[in-house]
């Protein structure tokens, strides 16, 4: 890109946001004039507080799903690249539910199916949450006990959590090296011969989930940190004097009220980590089929075999399941209840 194109993009991108600008202003306008002085509405300062959000969440979330949606039924490819409007109906791009009967019937890598990458997904979202709870909810109870230096040992802790993700991956990668790397290295140092990390297809998505679990560790350790920092004092105290031991007071008093901060915790954790991409396609260097999941999946889909109406498709039906999964899980554990109802 030359210094002319360079400065009309720049050019474009400040005349799009001017723009934005101007329609935002627009808006607070006209909603100052219909609530404040028209209708005198109570709550016209939140409406227009909230009207820039609006605004965005329509720009960068709504647009973009329709647009998606849009695609998932017509056969848009790289050799079949172009608007294809309403449905694909005036490109002869149109093909109904096929890209969707596609996603369960044929394979959505090169050789590995959608159950298949599926069964993947959900073992590597299963290790990682359950592992992630475990280590957090141990950490928390260390720390939220009285000892010396607590500052220092949450920073040690925190930090891989702070560290920009693609960076700690990188070195991940390079320390996982089986001939040049640490981690092989410090076990030929015991005497232990280490194996192929980013060759070997079970090791290989083992050292995915030894990645995750140290990178997502910290946040649950934070979230539940801040449960027993605001769980009362005085129901230990009286548990004690009732006879209780640490076990029954961690039973009937620890864990009930940290299930409204562990609940949703566990839904963010169970999204982000099904949603992961950087882990999976960093630490996958060789691209291996047993190693991927859904998300990984998707970009090959349609960034590396430029199949966009299927991936239009795939990413709808990931959207789905975990729609499906957060529905469930807030029903069955009653995640918007009270501690105390």
């Amino acid at each position: 890109m030359n210094v002319d194109q360079t400065i009309g993009a720049l050019v474009e991108v400040l005349t799009t946001l001017a723009v934005v600008a101007v329609a935002v202003a627009v808006l607070e306008g006209f909603l100052y004039v219909v609530l404040v002085r028209w209708l005198k509405a109570r709550l016209a300062v939140p409406f227009m507080l909230i009207a820039p959000a609006f605004v965005g969440l329509i720009g960068l979330i709504f647009y973009p799903l329709l647009w998606e949606l849009n695609v998932s039924f017509t056969n848009m490819s790289l050799r079949n690249l172009r608007d294809p409007g309403f449905l694909g109906l005036t490109q002869d791009m149109f093909v109904g539910v096929d890209n969707y009967v596609r996603v369960f019937t044929a394979p959505v890598l090169q050789q590995a199916t959608f159950f298949q990458v599926m069964w993947q997904t959900v073992l590597w979202t299963v290790l990682n949450v359950t592992f992630h709870v475990l280590g957090g909810l141990g950490l928390a109870l260390l720390l939220h006990r009285q000892m010396r230096g607590k500052g220092i040992y949450r920073a040690l802790i925190v930090l891989p959590w702070a560290t920009p993700q693609i960076v700690a991956l990188a070195v991940w990668r390079t320390e996982l090296h089986s001939e040049f790397g640490m981690v092989n290295q410090l076990l030929a140092g015991i005497g232990v011969e280490g194996p192929g990390w980013l060759i070997d297809p079970f090791w290989n998505f083992f050292a995915m989930v030894m990645v995750n679990v140290w990178l997502g560790i910290p946040f649950m350790m934070v979230i539940l940190l801040g449960g027993l920092q605001s769980i009362p004092s005085d129901l230990y105290e009286a548990a004690e004097i009732d006879g209780a031991s640490s076990r029954q007071s961690f039973r009937h008093i620890t864990l009930p009220l940290l299930a409204p901060v562990l609940t949703p915790a566990i839904i963010l954790g169970v999204v982000w980590t099904f949603n992961n991409f950087n882990v999976p396609f960093v630490i996958n260097q060789n691209e291996l089929e047993t190693s991927d999941t859904l998300v990984t999946g998707l970009f090959r889909a349609a960034f590396q075999y430029n199949r966009y109406g299927f991936a239009g498709a795939y990413a709808f039906v990931i959207f789905a399941i975990l729609l499906l999964f957060v529905i469930f899980y807030v029903r069955r554990s009653g995640a918007l209840k009270g501690a105390t109802e």
